[in-house]
C-alpha cells in the first residue's frame, strides 16, 4: 500500500485537497417535470447531494455556487452563496433543498465567478459543475478555459452532466458545435485536465461527485479499518 501512495502524481494528490466550489446548476429546466421525467431533476439532485456530501467533507474546504433562480433576468442570477469553508455538508444540503429551480443557464459567467472565488491564479483550486444541459446566456465556455488555464496556478474543472439532453435549437450558444452531441460545458473539463461524467440516476451523481471531490484513494484506506 505504501507503493500505491507514492505512485500518485503530485497533481492528483493536491487536486485532492485543494479547496473546491461546486457550480449547481438552479435553472428552471431542473423543475421541469414530464413524460420523460416524471420526476423532477432536482428532486434527484438533492438526494443525492444528501447522500454525497457528507463524506466529501471530511476531505477538503467546499463552497457553493448557484445560478438560474433570482431576482434578476434569467441569465443574470448567479449566486455565490459561501466561499470554501470547513465542514460545509449542512449547508450544501440546505441551499440546495431549498432551492426553487429558475431562469436561465450561464454556465460561463458561473464557473468564471467560481474560479475567481477560489484565487485560481494563486492558489490550486477545483471547480466541479453540476449542469443538466447547455450555456443558454451567449457565453463561451471553451473560450473561457482556455483564458482560465492562461492564468491559473493549478486549476481543474470537473463537469458532471445529470441528464443532459442536447438541445439542436439552443439559440444563445455560440459554441454548440464544438461539443458534439454532449454539453458545451464539456470542454471545461477537457481544457483543464478534468472529467466529464455523465449520469442519469441518482446513484450515478452521487458516484460522480465522490470521484470529483472526494479522494479515492484515502477513501478507500478509511474503508480498510473497518
Amino acid at each position: 500500500m505504501i507503493f500505491a501512495l507514492a505512485a500518485q502524481p503530485v497533481h492528483a494528490t493536491t487536486s485532492c485537497r485543494a479547496d473546491a466550489m461546486i457550480v449547481f446548476d438552479g435553472s428552471g429546466s431542473m423543475g421541469e417535470i414530464g413524460l420523460e421525467f416524471p420526476r423532477p431533476r432536482i428532486a434527484d439532485a438533492r438526494d443525492a447531494m444528501a447522500r454525497a456530501m457528507p463524506r466529501i467533507e471530511q476531505f477538503r474546504q467546499i463552497g457553493l455556487l448557484i445560478y438560474g433562480p433570482g431576482p434578476r433576468d434569467g441569465c443574470s442570477n448567479v449566486d455565490l452563496r459561501f466561499a470554501p469553508t470547513a465542514n460545509a455538508a449542512r449547508q450544501i444540503i440546505t441551499e440546495v433543498d431549498q432551492l426553487h429551480p429558475g431562469g436561465m443557464t450561464p454556465l460561463t459567467t458561473s464557473v468564471q465567478a467560481a474560479a475567481e472565488a477560489l484565487n485560481y491564479r494563486t492558489r490550486p483550486a477545483t471547480v466541479v459543475l453540476v449542469t443538466d444541459g447547455n450555456e443558454t446566456c451567449g457565453g463561451r465556455p471553451c473560450a473561457l478555459a482556455d483564458a482560465l488555464q492562461a492564468g491559473a496556478r493549478d486549476l481543474t474543472i470537473h463537469v458532471v452532466g445529470f441528464k443532459v439532453r442536447f438541445d439542436f435549437f439552443s439559440w444563445d450558444n455560440p459554441e454548440q458545435g464544438a461539443a458534439g452531441q454532449d454539453t458545451v460545458a464539456k470542454c471545461l473539463a477537457e481544457k483543464t485536465g478534468g472529467t466529464y461524467s455523465s449520469t442519469e440516476t441518482v446513484d450515478e451523481l452521487v458516484a460522480a461527485l465522490n470521484d470529483t471531490l472526494g479522494c479515492a484513494l484515502i477513501g478507500r484506506l478509511d474503508q480498510r479499518k473497518f
